[in-house]
């Protein structure tokens, strides 16, 4: 077997079947329907044909209450197929757990024996037909062919709440699930870090461009990407991310099943990799999809952090060109930057960011402004463990701030913990960038820059090594 063909389909997105077993007698017209038949004839194959993976609910139930493998999969497959036909407790209490957990992805089925009841009669469920409990050979293709087509509108067209939860509250944050949650099914998961075992191999390899082939060689491995598991889908983007293949980052973003596509972190690196390819329009699209997701779910640092990013790139280009935009973009990016440290100041990225801005600035009111926020910026970086962290970003801040402070002491002392944390170049670029910054202030106020210039020449043979 195809290894990479094997893989694919262990990282396909699943189905899971929630219907009953066996023969069981429909009690209100007395009709033995036999729901192994349908499944086998119609669900199943409606199922594959969709590329994805069929799981069977589990038959055991205890005391009326399902076990816990079967509330893991009501809450994490990708689709659920429930047979509503026999009007079953059991179903209808799973259906209303799926309906509370996901917004969309939940595909009601029932046979025409007798109407559904009135409370889930408006839930957009696709009937089928029975001759004597049985699907004849045409009923069979018939709800082969809707039911499949319901599965691929679900995974390719725009994601639309099929949840009445959903669709009566439509900005309901969707339940966060406990990793242990997740662990539910080692297999899957097992799955899962091998994935990542690839894409970590890749990112390993010597140039550029061989990690940007060996990361579009698992890609294309995937096959459909609609059928691929979101969580794997997400460790690819951000390998991406890593070795700097922004093209690819933005091009993969674009190819998302629309479900993953509305995902905040998906939408903010999507705006990242955007401004970093900084193609005609990129820019604005980055600064379009940010904004609408403040507008949308209020400030936080992470979002404001990487539109500070996108004006301050626009003013470093803007003072290269000797444009006279260059002070607004200045301004925007240290409003900016400022409001998204303000929204958490236990975030210091949007902080430091601010105070460097500040600092090159360098009117008596910047200035001011620096000294008001380092001592914040400092104690949200030192809670994290600060120059004894082992987190590139933490130790990052701390050669900043040092080289902000003119501490060389402290900025010698943490700079090789930068260097051998530094998981891609493009973590590296960014710090070398600011730490420029710094260095045209300390040259304008005809200041040393001899501790600095040392400090960036390792910083840019480190990049070359990582690059």
């Amino acid at each position: 077997m195809n290894p990479a063909a094997d893989s694919s389909h262990e990282l396909r997105r699943t189905c899971f079947i929630d219907m009953p077993f066996g023969k069981k007698k429909d009690l209100a017209s007395a009709t033995e329907v036999d729901f192994d038949q349908i499944y086998e004839t119609a669900i199943e194959p409606a199922v594959h044909d969709a590329g994805l993976i069929a799981v069977r609910g589990d038959r055991e139930r205890t005391g009326g209450i399902i076990h816990l493998p079967m509330f893991g999969r009501l809450l994490l497959s990708d689709v659920v197929v429930a047979d509503l036909t026999l009007g079953n407790p059991n179903v209808f209490y799973e259906l209303g757990i799926r309906h509370t957990a996901r917004p969309f992805t939940t595909v009601p089925i029932f046979a025409t024996i007798h109407p559904l009841p009135f409370d889930v009669n408006l839930v957009r469920a696709i009937p089928y037909s029975l001759d004597h409990g049985n699907l004849t050979p045409e009923a069979a293709a018939a709800l082969r062919a809707a039911l499949r087509q319901r599965l691929e509108s679900a995974l390719r067209e725009a994601a639309s709440a099929d949840s009445p939860l959903y669709q009566l509250i439509p900005h309901l944050t969707q339940l966060p699930l406990p990793h242990q949650v997740t662990e539910i099914f080692q297999q899957e998961v097992r799955h899962t870090e091998q994935f990542r075992e690839r894409l970590a191999t890749a990112r390993a390899q010597s140039t550029r461009q061989e990690k940007r082939d060996a990361l579009f060689a698992i890609e294309t491995s995937l096959g459909d990407l609609k059928q691929a598991r979101l969580e794997i889908l997400a460790d690819l983007l951000l390998s991406y991310r890593d070795v700097s293949a922004w093209d690819d980052m933005v091009r993969l973003a674009a190819a998302l099943p629309d479900e993953l596509q509305r995902n905040l972190m998906v939408r903010q690196q999507w705006a990242l990799a955007l401004n970093r390819r900084n193609q005609p329009g990129d820019r604005d699209r980055a600064r379009r999809m940010l904004t609408d997701i403040v507008a949308k779910q209020g400030p936080d640092p992470e979002t404001l952090g990487i539109l500070g990013r996108i004006y301050k790139d626009q003013y470093r280009e803007a003072k290269s060109s000797g444009s006279a935009l260059a002070a607004g973009a200045l301004d925007l990016a240290i409003e900016t930057y400022v409001q998204g440290f303000e929204s958490d100041p236990r975030d210091y990225y949007p902080g430091v960011n601010a105070i460097t801005l500040l600092f090159l600035r360098g009117d008596p009111a910047s200035l001011e402004q620096m000294a008001r926020l380092e001592p914040s910026v400092s104690f949200a970086v030192a809670r994290r463990g600060g120059a004894s962290s082992t987190d590139y970003w933490d130790l990052a801040t701390v050669l900043e701030l040092s080289v902000l402070r003119a501490d060389w002491t402290m900025a010698a002392r943490v700079l090789p913990k930068v260097l051998l944390q530094a998981g891609a170049a493009w973590n590296l670029q960014t710090t070398l960038d600011n730490l420029l910054m710094i260095r045209e202030a300390y040259a304008a106020r005809a200041a040393s820059t001899a501790e600095l210039d040392s400090l960036l020449d390792a910083l840019r043979a480190r990049i070359s090594e990582l690059s």
